[in-house]
């Protein structure tokens, strides 16, 4: 249940609304968003039903929201939430926003040969690379970190491109935070509550990626958590989950995707690289995801796959990328949607 708290209201009223919910043993939650206070009460309180009426000087509205998660559910907000970064860049609108550049830094040389590419050839406005890389293996090459940073700096201020880089944890979320126009929170890390309460606390777009192991009702919790924090700019990224099939890396649960797009009021990308986990196969399956009239893509791009130090299997081409766009953009079209 979410109260929603009028905007002028005295203080000995609400402390007697505090009161009501602390002698019922109410579990709630104080947040504010979108520029208004409200208390958020915890579905899995079992006490009797709350009288609320008498509190109409307190309380604006009352959702009724049954579900675990209740700030990222169409309960709460009805229509569409649009998550807008300039120059055009739309989450949540009619658009389908293309986020492309390699998995991880590898080299400065590539990581511009790259964006050099995606900017002038193929107009991308928003540049997708890791710093930080959270790796199933110890011995695996863990990004460039800091100075991953700076290069995406440079990235930016040559090509005037958006950037979208992962935090791994909250010991260098500042600085991802300094750097990002969107800051993606990747699969492993979807359950670093902490970190998506400091991430609640930014006021910058958050990309949480689905864990592959995490039901729909564990991911929108998580979603939950940033909210609660009092940020509402989230977008939500299917990447595939774990399935029994070993050709595939994971699969891509669309079921999922077009069900949460039925629940919630975020922006929602699909993520065909991670899903499929083979270049050749990448861009089918990215036509596939745009004729779902998603927000966005992420596809990974490299100047030269062969010599990417991270996930260079699922890595397309430059130029498998450049023949890529045009069938994106008919497919956009057919499903009223403009390609970005």
């Amino acid at each position: 249940m979410i109260l929603i708290l009028q905007d002028s209201l005295e203080a000995s009223a609400l402390k007697k609304l505090r009161e009501f919910l602390g002698e019922t043993n109410a579990e709630y939650r104080d947040v504010f968003l979108h520029d208004k206070s409200h208390i958020v009460i915890s579905s899995n309180w079992c006490g009797k039903s709350l009288d609320l009426e008498r509190f109409s000087d307190v309380i604006e509205k009352i959702i009724d929201v049954k579900t675990e998660y209740q700030l990222c559910t169409r309960d709460y907000h009805k229509e569409n939430s649009v998550i807008d970064l300039g120059n055009g860049i739309e989450f949540g609108s009619h658009k389908t926003v293309v986020m492309a550049g390699p998995c991880g830094i590898d080299s400065e040389y590539h990581l511009m040969k790259t964006a050099e590419f995606l900017a002038e050839k193929c107009g991308v406005k928003v540049f997708r690379a890791g710093a930080f890389k959270p790796r199933t293996s110890p011995y695996s090459f863990p990004g460039f970190e800091y100075e991953g940073l700076k290069l995406l700096a440079k990235v930016r201020d040559t090509f005037g491109m958006k950037i979208i880089t992962e935090v791994k944890d909250d010991s260098h979320l500042d600085a991802v935070a300094e750097c990002a126009d969107i800051i993606q929170i990747g699969t492993k890390s979807m359950y670093i509550y902490n970190m998506l309460t400091k991430c609640g606390k930014i006021n910058k777009p958050i990309l949480l990626k689905r864990s592959f192991m995490a039901t729909i009702k564990e991911y929108l919790q998580a979603v939950d958590f940033i909210m609660a924090a009092g940020n509402p700019q989230v977008i939500l990224c299917e990447r595939g989950i774990r399935a029994f099939e070993p050709m595939t890396r994971f699969s891509l649960d669309v079921c999922s995707a077009a069900l949460i797009n039925e629940l919630s009021h975020l922006p929602m990308v699909l993520d065909p690289s991670h899903a499929m986990g083979r270049a050749k196969q990448v861009p089918m399956v990215a036509q596939a995801a745009a004729g779902m009239g998603v927000d966005g893509l992420l596809i990974e791009v490299h100047h030269d796959p062969s010599r990417s130090l991270t996930d260079k299997d699922q890595t397309i081409s430059c130029e498998k990328f450049h023949e890529l766009l045009p069938r994106l953009q008919t497919i956009c079209n057919a499903v009223g949607r403009t390609l970005i």
